[in-house]
């Protein structure tokens, strides 16, 4: 794991987000409920940006778009493109379901940090 140092901590305070260039990925960090997530900022439906979804109490982020829901920490599916009504099944089809691309995070020396698999 490569570790990258992403933000302050203290400019993620609880109930924040910010979208983050962590080498050559967007990813989206979240301070939710005491615990800070770390996953790609485009939705692997249609590539929409999940940092306007909406963030469950049950630990899951909605995709604003089509409402695809994913688990905060594993990325795992949900529900796949539920929306909109009629159209969301088929765009839900012309697109493999796909998790979302989470990283593991930690706070240390009053900073966030980022894993990122080590580069072959």
């Amino acid at each position: 794991m490569n570790w990258v140092q992403a933000l302050s901590q203290d400019e993620l305070p609880e109930g924040a987000r910010q979208v983050v260039q962590v080498g050559e990925h967007a990813i989206l960090l979240l301070h939710h409920q005491g615990q800070i997530y770390a996953m790609s900022r485009s939705c692997p439906h249609l590539g929409g940006g999940m940092d306007k979804g909406k963030v469950t109490d049950q630990g899951t982020i909605i995709c604003h778009l089509h409402h695809s829901e994913f688990d905060l920490r594993t990325g795992e599916v949900k529900v796949w493109a539920p929306w909109p009504p009629g159209v969301g099944r088929v765009l839900g089809v012309v697109s493999q379901e796909k998790p979302l691309p989470v990283y593991p995070t930690k706070v240390e020396a009053g900073a966030i940090w980022v894993g990122l698999p080590e580069s072959k």
